[in-house]
């Protein structure tokens, strides 16, 4: 693996988006851990969705990802022998949950999930991966249950953010945690209201970094392994690109089309839809400290301006 970096106003992340994979191959990436991508690459999911599978010959599974017969036998065929006893789901992106139900009712197992986001979690436009509306979890998490195999422990920790209903998955043996999309290696997490809440996100990954985790394995791409100094970033970056917004207003900027393309010059266009959404959760929270002001509630058509 190799660390790319990518600077620019909003500051330097250590990205890592190089790593050793094949669709629907087993890879042993740590003692404990598997990991199986789907071939579902985009411009949210990188090279596609990672599923991970935990411990041995009694498992757990974390994020059977979308709704591919392909990736589901590549996981079927992946614990041939063994039992799995918990299903794990992050989120309920379409990228993550869907092949959930079809993967446990084939193995017999139950699906431990936060509980899915109401119906205001689908007003406005939807990003590409999109909300599993048919989801439903077995088991309902708060955060802070512990589960046990023979050769693992996991604990659900709550990260909402980037989804209202975010929960993070701790492997207490390595000192890891499965962070879902809260925190990526080869991007930033995109938070998209009205699910979405940039306070939240920033809550929760100081959470994250408070606990001292030695690596992470994010749903997409390679893992974190300089774990403090990536998550510094993570949250630099975000308070950067706050700078921009206001910086943006200043300069006469009124609406998020406006900025966006401004602010995000360098990146994809196919991208600027989702930087449109992390632009809106951006002010959604200016607004609420004071610094932004707009006419009624803050919404991707508002017109904007720096308060007073």
């Amino acid at each position: 693996m190799q660390a790319r970096r990518r600077g620019g106003a909003a500051g330097v992340i250590p990205y890592v988006r190089q790593f050793d994979f094949a669709y629907g191959r087993v890879d042993q990436v740590s003692p404990r851990i598997r990991r199986v991508v789907a071939e579902n690459p985009g411009p949210f999911t990188f090279t596609g969705t990672g599923t991970y599978i935990v411990g041995h010959g009694e498992v757990a599974v974390i994020d059977p990802g979308p709704a591919l017969d392909a990736h589901l036998q590549a996981l079927l065929k992946a614990v041939e022998g063994e039992r799995v006893t918990h299903v794990f789901v992050t989120h309920t992106h379409l990228d993550h949950s869907p092949l959930a139900r079809p993967f446990a009712r084939a193995t017999g197992a139950k699906i431990y999930a936060a509980r899915p986001p109401g119906e205001s979690a689908h007003a406005g436009p939807q990003l590409e991966e999109g909300d599993d509306e048919a989801f439903r979890p077995d088991v309902v998490l708060t955060g802070g249950e512990r589960f046990c195999g023979p050769d693992w422990t996991i604990e659900a920790v709550p990260t909402p953010g980037h989804a209202s209903n975010h929960m993070a998955f701790a492997l207490a043996e390595e000192n890891a945690l499965f962070p879902g999309d809260h925190v990526m290696g080869w991007s930033t997490t995109v938070i998209s209201p009205p699910d979405g809440d940039m306070a939240a996100y920033y809550a929760s990954l100081e959470r994250v970094r408070a606990r001292g985790f030695s690596t992470l394995w994010p749903t997409h791409g390679p893992p974190v392994t300089e774990v403090a100094p990536f998550l510094d970033a993570y949250l630099a970056h975000r308070k950067a690109r706050e700078a921009q917004i206001l910086a943006r207003l200043a300069a006469g900027d009124r609406t998020i089309g406006e900025m966006v393309p401004a602010i995000y010059a360098e990146v994809d266009r196919r991208l600027w839809p989702a930087a449109a959404h992390s632009v809106l959760a951006h002010l959604i929270g200016l607004v609420r400290t004071g610094q932004v002001a707009t006419d009624g509630e803050p919404g991707p058509d508002s017109l904007y301006r720096l308060a007073g």
